[in-house]
Parts: structure tokens; sequence; C-alpha cells
């Protein structure tokens, strides 16, 4: 029993190792102009800036061209591209999904393709 348990978190952090070097260079792309993604959401700077853990002052150097840090853009990409409320997320939702995926994968591929189309 001991070690069917390890066997599946070894399992568990293979996919998800996996899964992150294959996609990592997509995961960190620029953000190509966040002025325009903020304007489109009907933002102000303070607003856009603070959903992400950074200050308005932090956000108007990074809207006038400053780079912007790779774990900041992949939180930008993720709060206001992909609209994750990050306050929602559990860590234990992460493992079961990821166990999901590896264990089950057609089951996980018809429970994606149903959720996208609500």
């Amino acid at each position: 029993m001991i070690w069917e348990r390890k066997i599946d978190l070894l399992v568990y952090f293979f996919v998800n190792f996996m899964t992150f070097e294959k996609n990592r260079m997509k995961l960190f792309k620029k953000i190509p102009n966040p002025r325009e993604i903020r304007q489109k959401l009907g933002l102000n700077q303070q607003e856009f800036w603070n959903k992400v853990g950074v200050t308005q002052s932090g956000g108007s150097r990074y809207e006038s061209g400053r780079e912007i840090p790779k774990a900041v853009r992949e939180l930008v990409r993720l709060v206001h591209i992909d609209r994750i409320d990050l306050t929602k997320i559990k860590r234990d939702d992460l493992i079961v999904a990821a166990m999901l995926k590896a264990q089950y994968p057609d089951l996980y591929k018809s429970l994606k393709k149903s959720a996208k189309l609500k």
C-alpha cells in the first residue's frame, strides 16, 4: 500500500516535470503590451497590477518598456489573459488534476472538453 502511494506520487511529479519542461518556453513568453491588455480590460494601473502583486509605480515602469520578470509575466498571463482567479486554486485540486491526467487520460480529455463547452 505504501509503495503504491509512492509510485503514484512519482508518476505525478514525473508527469508535471515533463509537462513543465515541454511548455516552459511557452509559459514565459513576453507579454507584447501590458498597457494594451490593461486598457482592454478597462482597469486602471493600480487595479491591474495589484492583482499580480505589483505596485502601481512598478506597473507603470513595465508599461513604459522596462523588462517584466518571468514570474510577473506568468502571473499577468494567468490572471488577466487566461482569467484564472488564483484565490480559488488549491494545491490539492492541482494534485488531483495531475493524477487524473496521468492515470485516466481519456477521462481527463473528456472532462476538459466538457469544461471548455461551458
